[in-house]
């Protein structure tokens, strides 16, 4: 059995460091802002994210896990397997 899943909004979930969010500061109409998590646009942002998502489901990749960019597949052998499967990688992300 494999599962789909869009880590659509991930990017939106990992906070920058304190100390960074000055290097992200840019200037509206209205006022100066920062931006406080990643987002598309940035730079490395691809490398961070895959960096973050490794760490995540290191011991599932190629087991019970494929991933590529903010795509995961989850796969299994039967049907109960996978329920506990998707139920694993929800509880870590």
């Amino acid at each position: 059995m494999f599962s789909f899943i869009n880590e659509f909004s991930g990017y939106n979930q990992i906070k920058i460091a304190l100390e960074d969010e000055k290097h992200t500061t840019f200037r509206t109409p209205i006022c100066i802002v920062c931006y406080t998590v990643i987002s598309f646009g940035l730079k490395n942002i691809g490398a961070t994210y895959q960096r973050v998502m490794t760490k995540i489901i290191d011991n599932l990749i190629h087991d019970k896990v494929e991933y590529y960019v903010d795509h995961l597949i989850v796969k299994s052998k039967d049907r109960h397997n996978h329920l506990e499967d998707l139920r694993t990688i929800f509880k870590r992300l």
